[in-house]
Protein backbone atom coordinates (compact mmCIF):
# COMPACT_ATOMS: atom_id res chain seq x y z
CA UNK A 1 0.00 0.00 0.00
CA UNK A 2 1.23 3.15 -1.06
CA UNK A 3 -0.03 7.23 -0.14
CA UNK A 4 -2.17 8.81 -3.00
CA UNK A 5 -0.21 11.26 -4.46
CA UNK A 6 -0.21 13.13 -7.86
CA UNK A 7 2.56 13.02 -10.63
CA UNK A 8 2.42 15.99 -13.49
CA UNK A 9 4.06 15.75 -16.59
CA UNK A 10 4.37 18.42 -19.25
CA UNK A 11 1.27 16.91 -21.32
CA UNK A 12 -0.67 14.22 -18.75
CA UNK A 13 -1.33 13.77 -14.84
CA UNK A 14 -1.10 10.57 -13.27
CA UNK A 15 -3.08 9.94 -9.74
CA UNK A 16 -1.41 6.81 -8.08
CA UNK A 17 -4.39 5.63 -5.87
CA UNK A 18 -3.61 3.41 -2.01
CA UNK A 19 -3.40 0.27 -3.30
CA UNK A 20 -1.11 1.27 -6.68
CA UNK A 21 -3.47 1.65 -9.01
CA UNK A 22 -2.22 4.49 -11.80
CA UNK A 23 -4.84 6.78 -12.98
CA UNK A 24 -3.61 8.79 -15.95
CA UNK A 25 -5.05 12.19 -17.21
CA UNK A 26 -4.10 13.18 -21.15
CA UNK A 27 -3.94 16.66 -21.43
CA UNK A 28 -5.10 18.15 -25.07
CA UNK A 29 -8.01 18.94 -26.85
CA UNK A 30 -11.44 16.93 -26.13
CA UNK A 31 -11.17 13.48 -27.81
CA UNK A 32 -14.15 12.13 -29.63
CA UNK A 33 -15.19 10.03 -26.90
CA UNK A 34 -15.39 13.00 -24.53
CA UNK A 35 -17.54 14.83 -26.41
CA UNK A 36 -19.88 12.38 -27.28
CA UNK A 37 -20.44 11.97 -23.47
CA UNK A 38 -20.50 15.40 -23.08
CA UNK A 39 -23.16 15.95 -25.75
CA UNK A 40 -25.29 13.25 -23.98
CA UNK A 41 -25.05 15.41 -20.27
CA UNK A 42 -26.41 18.89 -21.84
CA UNK A 43 -28.70 16.98 -23.83
CA UNK A 44 -30.06 15.40 -20.61
CA UNK A 45 -29.57 18.29 -18.47
CA UNK A 46 -31.67 20.75 -21.11
CA UNK A 47 -34.12 18.62 -21.06
CA UNK A 48 -34.91 18.98 -17.15
CA UNK A 49 -33.08 15.97 -15.78
CA UNK A 50 -31.96 18.17 -12.99
CA UNK A 51 -35.90 19.36 -12.63
CA UNK A 52 -37.26 15.84 -12.85
CA UNK A 53 -35.08 14.89 -9.59
CA UNK A 54 -35.62 17.70 -8.00
CA UNK A 55 -39.42 17.05 -8.42
CA UNK A 56 -39.36 13.06 -7.47
CA UNK A 57 -38.28 14.41 -4.33
CA UNK A 58 -40.85 16.70 -3.54
CA UNK A 59 -43.25 14.36 -4.37
CA UNK A 60 -44.10 12.63 -1.56
CA UNK A 61 -45.70 9.68 -3.65
CA UNK A 62 -42.09 8.93 -4.99
CA UNK A 63 -41.18 6.75 -2.33
CA UNK A 64 -37.73 7.14 -2.84
CA UNK A 65 -35.82 5.21 -0.68
CA UNK A 66 -32.64 5.49 0.89
CA UNK A 67 -31.96 2.17 2.50
CA UNK A 68 -28.79 1.24 0.26
CA UNK A 69 -27.09 4.42 0.85
CA UNK A 70 -24.49 3.59 3.89
CA UNK A 71 -24.47 5.56 6.78
CA UNK A 72 -20.87 6.54 6.45
CA UNK A 73 -22.08 8.27 2.73
CA UNK A 74 -25.43 9.84 4.44
CA UNK A 75 -23.22 11.06 6.80
CA UNK A 76 -20.91 13.05 4.74
CA UNK A 77 -23.89 14.31 2.51
CA UNK A 78 -25.37 15.65 5.83
CA UNK A 79 -22.08 17.36 6.47
CA UNK A 80 -21.64 18.75 3.41
CA UNK A 81 -24.84 20.32 3.47
CA UNK A 82 -24.28 21.67 7.32
CA UNK A 83 -21.04 22.92 6.26
CA UNK A 84 -23.22 25.96 4.00
CA UNK A 85 -22.82 29.67 5.92
CA UNK A 86 -23.70 32.63 4.87
CA UNK A 87 -20.06 33.00 3.17
CA UNK A 88 -18.73 29.54 2.53
CA UNK A 89 -19.81 26.04 1.51
CA UNK A 90 -22.21 26.86 -1.16
CA UNK A 91 -19.46 26.36 -4.42
CA UNK A 92 -19.07 22.72 -2.74
CA UNK A 93 -22.87 21.45 -2.83
CA UNK A 94 -23.44 22.84 -6.05
CA UNK A 95 -20.53 20.94 -7.53
CA UNK A 96 -21.45 18.02 -5.78
CA UNK A 97 -24.69 18.11 -6.99
CA UNK A 98 -23.10 18.65 -10.78
CA UNK A 99 -20.90 15.82 -10.52
CA UNK A 100 -23.74 13.24 -9.42
CA UNK A 101 -26.02 14.59 -12.31
CA UNK A 102 -22.67 14.00 -14.84
CA UNK A 103 -22.40 10.62 -13.23
CA UNK A 104 -25.41 9.51 -13.27
CA UNK A 105 -26.00 10.34 -16.73
CA UNK A 106 -22.89 9.11 -18.16
CA UNK A 107 -20.94 6.73 -15.47
CA UNK A 108 -17.77 6.80 -18.04
CA UNK A 109 -17.21 10.34 -17.35
CA UNK A 110 -14.93 10.84 -14.61
CA UNK A 111 -15.98 13.83 -12.43
CA UNK A 112 -12.08 14.72 -11.44
CA UNK A 113 -12.13 16.05 -15.30
CA UNK A 114 -13.56 19.47 -15.09
CA UNK A 115 -12.08 20.79 -17.65
CA UNK A 116 -12.51 20.03 -21.67
CA UNK A 117 -12.64 22.36 -24.84
CA UNK A 118 -11.75 21.84 -28.43
CA UNK A 119 -9.49 25.22 -28.86
CA UNK A 120 -5.73 24.75 -28.19
CA UNK A 121 -5.64 27.93 -26.59
CA UNK A 122 -7.77 26.44 -23.73
CA UNK A 123 -6.13 24.07 -20.68
CA UNK A 124 -7.97 20.89 -21.62
CA UNK A 125 -7.98 16.99 -20.58
CA UNK A 126 -8.78 14.97 -23.37
CA UNK A 127 -11.49 13.41 -21.37
CA UNK A 128 -12.51 16.12 -19.71
CA UNK A 129 -15.77 18.17 -20.16
CA UNK A 130 -16.49 21.71 -19.27
CA UNK A 131 -18.19 21.62 -15.97
CA UNK A 132 -18.16 25.38 -16.15
CA UNK A 133 -20.62 25.50 -18.65
CA UNK A 134 -22.49 22.75 -17.96
CA UNK A 135 -23.04 24.57 -14.45
CA UNK A 136 -24.01 27.83 -15.56
CA UNK A 137 -26.51 26.32 -18.14
CA UNK A 138 -28.30 23.70 -16.24
CA UNK A 139 -27.30 23.70 -12.39
CA UNK A 140 -26.78 26.80 -10.66
CA UNK A 141 -30.43 28.27 -12.63
CA UNK A 142 -32.15 25.21 -11.27
CA UNK A 143 -31.08 25.45 -8.04
CA UNK A 144 -31.68 29.16 -7.81
CA UNK A 145 -35.24 28.23 -9.46
CA UNK A 146 -36.35 26.30 -6.84
CA UNK A 147 -34.71 28.20 -3.94
CA UNK A 148 -32.60 25.01 -2.99
CA UNK A 149 -28.86 26.90 -2.61
CA UNK A 150 -28.46 30.86 -3.13
CA UNK A 151 -25.53 31.02 -6.06
CA UNK A 152 -23.97 33.68 -8.16
CA UNK A 153 -26.19 34.05 -11.26
CA UNK A 154 -22.76 33.49 -13.14
CA UNK A 155 -22.43 30.22 -11.42
CA UNK A 156 -20.81 28.31 -8.82
CA UNK A 157 -18.05 27.23 -10.90
CA UNK A 158 -16.37 30.91 -11.45
CA UNK A 159 -15.05 30.11 -7.84
CA UNK A 160 -11.61 30.33 -9.24
CA UNK A 161 -10.42 27.93 -6.32
CA UNK A 162 -12.00 25.31 -8.34
CA UNK A 163 -10.52 26.12 -11.77
CA UNK A 164 -7.27 24.97 -10.68
CA UNK A 165 -5.49 22.83 -13.59
CA UNK A 166 -5.15 20.09 -11.48
CA UNK A 167 -7.99 16.59 -11.16
CA UNK A 168 -10.57 16.67 -8.74
CA UNK A 169 -8.84 14.14 -5.87
CA UNK A 170 -7.59 14.30 -2.08
CA UNK A 171 -4.27 15.92 -3.32
CA UNK A 172 -6.42 18.62 -4.91
CA UNK A 173 -4.13 21.61 -3.36
CA UNK A 174 -6.07 24.88 -4.20
CA UNK A 175 -7.49 26.55 -0.71
CA UNK A 176 -11.33 25.62 -0.73
CA UNK A 177 -13.73 26.67 2.10
CA UNK A 178 -16.31 24.22 3.02
CA UNK A 179 -16.59 20.83 3.90
CA UNK A 180 -13.71 20.20 1.66
CA UNK A 181 -13.30 16.31 3.13
CA UNK A 182 -16.60 15.61 2.96
CA UNK A 183 -16.75 16.79 -0.94
CA UNK A 184 -13.43 14.78 -1.28
CA UNK A 185 -14.38 11.55 0.19
CA UNK A 186 -18.09 11.42 -2.11
CA UNK A 187 -16.19 11.79 -4.92
CA UNK A 188 -13.69 8.96 -4.49
CA UNK A 189 -16.51 7.07 -3.42
CA UNK A 190 -18.41 7.71 -6.51
CA UNK A 191 -15.08 7.16 -8.85
CA UNK A 192 -14.61 3.73 -7.19
CA UNK A 193 -18.63 2.91 -7.55
CA UNK A 194 -18.71 2.58 -3.73
CA UNK A 195 -21.47 5.08 -3.79
CA UNK A 196 -24.24 5.12 -6.02
CA UNK A 197 -24.89 8.91 -7.81
CA UNK A 198 -28.18 8.49 -8.32
CA UNK A 199 -29.20 7.41 -4.82
CA UNK A 200 -26.50 10.32 -3.77
CA UNK A 201 -28.12 12.80 -5.88
CA UNK A 202 -31.57 12.01 -4.49
CA UNK A 203 -30.66 12.00 -0.77
CA UNK A 204 -28.95 15.24 -1.25
CA UNK A 205 -31.93 17.28 -3.09
CA UNK A 206 -34.17 15.64 -0.54
CA UNK A 207 -32.03 17.39 2.32
CA UNK A 208 -31.79 20.58 0.52
CA UNK A 209 -35.21 20.68 0.36
CA UNK A 210 -35.75 20.09 3.94
CA UNK A 211 -33.64 22.73 5.11
CA UNK A 212 -36.00 25.00 2.51
CA UNK A 213 -39.21 23.72 3.98
CA UNK A 214 -37.75 24.26 7.12
CA UNK A 215 -36.42 27.68 6.14
CA UNK A 216 -40.26 28.85 5.17
CA UNK A 217 -41.75 27.26 7.98
CA UNK A 218 -39.36 29.43 10.43
CA UNK A 219 -39.41 32.55 8.50
CA UNK A 220 -43.69 32.46 9.09
CA UNK A 221 -43.03 31.95 12.95
CA UNK A 222 -40.82 34.60 12.85
CA UNK A 223 -43.38 37.03 11.13
CA UNK A 224 -46.00 36.18 13.19
CA UNK A 225 -44.15 37.02 16.05
CA UNK A 226 -42.98 39.90 15.17
CA UNK A 227 -46.99 41.18 14.83
CA UNK A 228 -47.73 39.86 18.01
CA UNK A 229 -44.29 42.39 19.14
CA UNK A 230 -45.50 45.35 17.22
CA UNK A 231 -49.08 45.21 19.26
CA UNK A 232 -47.32 44.66 22.44
CA UNK A 233 -45.09 47.38 21.97
CA UNK A 234 -44.86 51.05 20.89
CA UNK A 235 -41.98 51.21 18.31
CA UNK A 236 -39.94 54.52 17.64
CA UNK A 237 -36.61 54.94 16.32
CA UNK A 238 -34.61 54.46 18.68
CA UNK A 239 -36.06 50.67 19.69
CA UNK A 240 -36.11 49.97 15.82
CA UNK A 241 -32.54 50.70 16.08
CA UNK A 242 -31.69 48.76 19.21
CA UNK A 243 -33.78 45.82 18.07
CA UNK A 244 -31.80 45.73 14.34
CA UNK A 245 -28.66 46.72 16.28
CA UNK A 246 -28.58 43.44 18.42
CA UNK A 247 -29.51 40.83 15.56
CA UNK A 248 -26.42 42.36 14.07
CA UNK A 249 -23.89 42.24 16.54
CA UNK A 250 -25.43 38.87 17.76
CA UNK A 251 -24.94 37.44 14.66
CA UNK A 252 -22.12 35.96 12.07
CA UNK A 253 -21.18 37.85 9.02
CA UNK A 254 -22.32 41.18 10.91
CA UNK A 255 -21.16 43.51 8.00
CA UNK A 256 -23.03 41.84 5.63
CA UNK A 257 -26.38 42.66 8.03
CA UNK A 258 -25.48 46.01 8.26
CA UNK A 259 -25.81 46.08 4.43
CA UNK A 260 -29.25 44.99 4.66
CA UNK A 261 -30.32 47.10 7.92
CA UNK A 262 -29.21 50.19 5.59
CA UNK A 263 -30.93 49.12 2.70
CA UNK A 264 -34.15 47.91 3.99
CA UNK A 265 -34.73 51.24 5.83
CA UNK A 266 -34.33 52.55 2.64
CA UNK A 267 -36.91 50.01 1.63
CA UNK A 268 -39.09 51.31 4.09
CA UNK A 269 -38.91 54.85 2.73
CA UNK A 270 -39.33 54.42 -1.04
CA UNK A 271 -43.06 52.35 0.36
CA UNK A 272 -43.53 55.69 2.13
CA UNK A 273 -42.67 57.43 -1.13
CA UNK A 274 -39.98 59.74 0.77
CA UNK A 275 -37.85 59.95 -2.36
CA UNK A 276 -40.59 59.95 -5.05
CA UNK A 277 -38.31 61.20 -7.93
CA UNK A 278 -35.86 58.63 -7.10
CA UNK A 279 -35.86 54.63 -7.26
CA UNK A 280 -33.94 52.49 -4.54
CA UNK A 281 -31.47 50.28 -6.67
CA UNK A 282 -32.26 46.26 -5.55
CA UNK A 283 -29.39 45.14 -2.86
CA UNK A 284 -26.35 44.17 -4.68
CA UNK A 285 -24.55 41.21 -3.53
CA UNK A 286 -21.47 41.19 -0.64
CA UNK A 287 -18.48 43.18 -1.84
CA UNK A 288 -19.66 44.29 -5.17
CA UNK A 289 -19.61 48.27 -4.53
CA UNK A 290 -16.13 48.74 -6.64
CA UNK A 291 -15.33 50.07 -9.83
CA UNK A 292 -15.83 46.56 -11.75
CA UNK A 293 -19.19 46.92 -11.13
CA UNK A 294 -19.95 50.35 -12.07
CA UNK A 295 -21.02 50.92 -7.96
CA UNK A 296 -20.33 53.63 -5.75
CA UNK A 297 -22.06 52.17 -2.71
CA UNK A 298 -23.81 49.60 -1.10
CA UNK A 299 -26.85 51.71 -1.21
CA UNK A 300 -27.93 53.91 -4.02
CA UNK A 301 -30.72 55.88 -5.11
CA UNK A 302 -31.41 55.94 -8.79
CA UNK A 303 -32.80 59.05 -11.04
CA UNK A 304 -32.77 58.25 -14.98
CA UNK A 305 -30.21 55.28 -14.35
CA UNK A 306 -27.53 57.30 -13.03
CA UNK A 307 -26.92 57.13 -9.21
CA UNK A 308 -28.15 60.25 -7.32
CA UNK A 309 -26.77 59.49 -3.69
CA UNK A 310 -24.77 56.43 -2.48
CA UNK A 311 -24.16 55.11 0.74
CA UNK A 312 -20.89 52.28 1.67
CA UNK A 313 -21.92 50.53 4.75
CA UNK A 314 -18.10 49.95 6.75
CA UNK A 315 -18.71 47.96 9.53
CA UNK A 316 -15.47 47.49 11.92
CA UNK A 317 -13.58 50.04 10.21
CA UNK A 318 -13.22 53.47 11.93
CA UNK A 319 -10.47 54.88 9.74
CA UNK A 320 -11.38 55.71 5.88
CA UNK A 321 -8.28 57.52 4.04
CA UNK A 322 -8.44 54.41 1.16
CA UNK A 323 -12.07 54.91 1.10
CA UNK A 324 -12.15 58.34 0.60
CA UNK A 325 -9.25 57.92 -2.03
CA UNK A 326 -11.70 55.11 -4.23
CA UNK A 327 -14.55 56.82 -3.60
CA UNK A 328 -12.41 60.09 -6.03
CA UNK A 329 -11.59 57.97 -8.29
CA UNK A 330 -15.36 56.31 -8.80
CA UNK A 331 -17.17 59.45 -9.07
CA UNK A 332 -15.35 60.29 -12.39
CA UNK A 333 -17.55 58.32 -13.97
CA UNK A 334 -20.47 59.71 -12.22
CA UNK A 335 -21.67 62.87 -12.66
CA UNK A 336 -25.04 62.90 -11.74
CA UNK A 337 -24.21 62.28 -8.11
CA UNK A 338 -25.61 64.83 -5.76
CA UNK A 339 -24.67 62.99 -1.92
CA UNK A 340 -22.94 60.32 -0.64
CA UNK A 341 -20.69 59.03 2.37
CA UNK A 342 -19.48 56.12 4.66
CA UNK A 343 -21.60 54.90 7.56
CA UNK A 344 -19.53 53.14 10.28
CA UNK A 345 -19.98 50.72 12.78
CA UNK A 346 -17.38 52.54 14.99
CA UNK A 347 -16.59 56.20 16.09
CA UNK A 348 -14.44 57.42 13.16
CA UNK A 349 -11.42 58.23 13.92
CA UNK A 350 -9.03 60.97 12.39
CA UNK A 351 -12.03 63.19 10.88
CA UNK A 352 -9.65 66.36 11.38
CA UNK A 353 -7.11 65.04 9.24
CA UNK A 354 -9.90 63.30 6.71
CA UNK A 355 -12.05 66.49 6.40
CA UNK A 356 -9.54 68.57 4.11
CA UNK A 357 -9.68 66.13 1.72
CA UNK A 358 -13.45 65.18 1.92
CA UNK A 359 -14.23 69.47 1.42
CA UNK A 360 -11.70 69.36 -1.44
CA UNK A 361 -13.82 65.72 -3.40
CA UNK A 362 -17.20 68.09 -2.81
CA UNK A 363 -15.73 70.88 -4.06
CA UNK A 364 -14.15 69.33 -7.27
CA UNK A 365 -17.48 66.96 -7.80
CA UNK A 366 -20.48 69.70 -6.23
CA UNK A 367 -21.10 66.33 -3.99
CA UNK A 368 -22.10 66.29 -0.52
CA UNK A 369 -19.63 64.15 1.30
CA UNK A 370 -20.21 62.44 4.83
CA UNK A 371 -19.06 60.01 7.41
CA UNK A 372 -21.48 58.93 9.77
CA UNK A 373 -21.83 56.29 12.30
CA UNK A 374 -24.73 53.73 11.68
CA UNK A 375 -27.10 55.61 14.66
CA UNK A 376 -26.12 59.14 13.24
CA UNK A 377 -26.73 57.94 9.43
CA UNK A 378 -30.42 56.01 10.76
CA UNK A 379 -31.50 59.28 12.37
CA UNK A 380 -30.78 61.29 9.37
CA UNK A 381 -33.09 59.42 7.41
CA UNK A 382 -36.08 59.38 9.98
CA UNK A 383 -35.49 62.90 10.34
CA UNK A 384 -35.68 63.20 5.80
CA UNK A 385 -39.36 61.22 6.22
CA UNK A 386 -40.56 63.95 9.00
CA UNK A 387 -39.28 66.56 7.07
CA UNK A 388 -41.16 65.48 3.85
CA UNK A 389 -44.31 64.38 6.30
CA UNK A 390 -44.25 61.07 4.37
CA UNK A 391 -44.53 58.64 7.86
CA UNK A 392 -44.64 58.94 11.45
CA UNK A 393 -41.72 57.94 13.52
CA UNK A 394 -44.24 54.96 14.44
CA UNK A 395 -44.73 54.26 11.22
CA UNK A 396 -41.21 54.08 9.83
CA UNK A 397 -40.06 52.25 12.71
CA UNK A 398 -42.44 49.50 12.12
CA UNK A 399 -42.08 49.49 8.32
CA UNK A 400 -37.80 49.66 8.86
CA UNK A 401 -37.84 46.24 11.21
CA UNK A 402 -40.83 44.54 8.95
CA UNK A 403 -38.42 45.30 5.86
CA UNK A 404 -35.35 43.76 7.31
CA UNK A 405 -36.84 40.68 8.80
CA UNK A 406 -38.98 39.78 5.20
CA UNK A 407 -35.42 40.29 3.48
CA UNK A 408 -33.92 38.27 5.47
CA UNK A 409 -36.93 35.72 4.90
CA UNK A 410 -36.72 35.73 1.15
CA UNK A 411 -40.03 37.73 0.96
CA UNK A 412 -38.76 40.85 -1.03
CA UNK A 413 -36.33 38.96 -3.41
CA UNK A 414 -36.93 41.57 -6.29
CA UNK A 415 -35.24 44.84 -4.14
CA UNK A 416 -33.53 42.65 -2.09
CA UNK A 417 -31.67 39.49 -3.86
CA UNK A 418 -30.00 38.03 -0.55
CA UNK A 419 -27.78 35.06 -1.97
CA UNK A 420 -26.36 33.90 1.34
CA UNK A 421 -28.24 31.55 3.69
CA UNK A 422 -30.62 33.50 5.84
CA UNK A 423 -31.36 30.32 8.11
CA UNK A 424 -29.14 31.12 10.83
CA UNK A 425 -29.75 34.66 10.93
CA UNK A 426 -33.45 33.97 11.40
CA UNK A 427 -32.92 31.98 14.35
CA UNK A 428 -30.98 34.35 16.09
CA UNK A 429 -33.93 36.72 14.85
CA UNK A 430 -36.54 34.22 16.45
CA UNK A 431 -34.77 34.11 19.38
CA UNK A 432 -34.47 37.93 19.95
CA UNK A 433 -38.40 37.90 19.40
CA UNK A 434 -38.98 35.25 21.91
CA UNK A 435 -36.94 37.25 25.18
CA UNK A 436 -39.17 39.95 23.47
CA UNK A 437 -42.44 37.94 24.43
Amino acid sequence: MSELHLRVYANRSELILSDGTVQTFHEGGMSQAAKARYARIAAELSNGYLERRILACRDRSSNLNFSSLAQTHSLLLDRLIQSVTSEVGRALVGLTILQLCVKSIEPEQNTRLHKGSASTRDFSWRDGISMRSLDKKYITPVLREYELLRLNADGFMMTRSLAENYPYSTVYKANLRGARSEWVSIVEATEKGELSPDIALHYLLSQLLNQAQNFRRLASQILEELNIFFEATVINQEIALNFILRHINQSDYAARLMEIAMHSLMQAMQDYQVFPNSSLKPLSQMRSANKKHGNIGDIELLEDRQIVEAWDAKYGKSYLRDEIEELSEKLEVHSAIRRTGFVTSLEPERLDELEPRCEEIEEIYGISLEILTFAEWVEEQFERASTEEAASEQELAVAWITAYTESLAQLRRDIAPIDEPCYQWLLTLHGILTEEL
